[in-house]
């Protein structure tokens, strides 16, 4: 955990690993560098048993604005091809994966914007807390691409319903932190003041808790989770991006 991290802050207190977000200038954008420094912890973790809960904030006003998207025309730029889409893409599925299948228990603490692939990395969270300020949105259509990012789609479909998401990403309007609890994209909703001591509440009970129960039951939720996918149409999203993301940018040149 000794990393050189240009775009992450990340303590470890104990069994306790805190990760920041930490490009406010940015929005905390989702860039290939973050990618990269999330795998990174995510491998750190898989490695160190003894890290037994890992929480995801954002530094500044929002959580996070979603992904880098002055970052695409670059990559395109640089291979014209779309390898470097591509690349990015896979990259985000197995972060997203990682997050997901992590031994330790995750929590999301959320505040100011969640919007697009920020959204992702919530969701990926086992619990989620936001601040009654948050505002949330699925901005994908409205920017012309398809919601191919990381796996993401299945996630919420399981977390919030078919009906709620295809509403959500169809219409691309933002919705509160009432709501996103109507839909458990968050499990609890409290005054911003207020997210450091519940996520404290949800961490004094589950360091009490055997490690090995945790991570079986864990396992099991994931595994139950996956249980009624025939297939797993994801791995196409980095495919699904790339050509999407090509052709948007080749009507703006024209």
């Amino acid at each position: 955990m000794m990393e050189d991290f240009k775009v992450l802050h990340v303590l470890q207190e104990g069994p306790v690993l805190k990760v920041r977000l930490n490009s406010p200038e940015t929005g905390n954008a989702v860039s290939g560098p973050l990618l990269d420094e999330l795998l990174a912890v995510l491998d750190s973790v898989h490695d160190d048993p003894g890290i037994r809960l890992l929480i995801l904030s954002g530094a500044g006003d929002d959580f996070c604005l979603g992904g880098d998207r002055a970052e695409f025309p670059s990559l395109l730029g640089a291979h014209p091809g779309g390898a470097g889409l591509h690349s990015l893409g896979n990259k985000a599925r197995r972060m997203c994966d990682a997050l997901a299948s992590v031994h330790a228990v995750t929590v999301a603490r959320l505040h100011g914007g969640v919007i697009g692939a920020g959204l992702g990395l919530a969701v990926f969270c086992d619990l989620r807390v936001g601040a009654d300020n948050c505002r949330f949105r699925m901005p994908e259509l409205g920017l012309g691409v398809p919601p191919a990012w990381g796996g993401v789609l299945p996630r919420l479909l399981h977390e919030a319903g078919a009906a709620k998401v295809r509403e959500l990403l169809l219409t691309a309007e933002n919705f509160d932190a009432a709501r996103a609890a109507e839909l458990s994209i968050l499990h609890k909703v409290v005054p911003e003041e207020e997210l450091d001591s519940t996520v404290e509440r949800w961490t004094r009970p589950l360091l009490r808790r055997s490690p090995a129960a945790l991570r079986t039951t864990k396992a099991m939720l994931n595994a139950y989770a996956g249980a009624n996918r025939l297939a797993d149409a994801t791995f196409f999203d980095a495919e699904l991006l790339t050509s999407a993301v090509a052709a948007a940018e080749a009507a703006r040149q024209r």
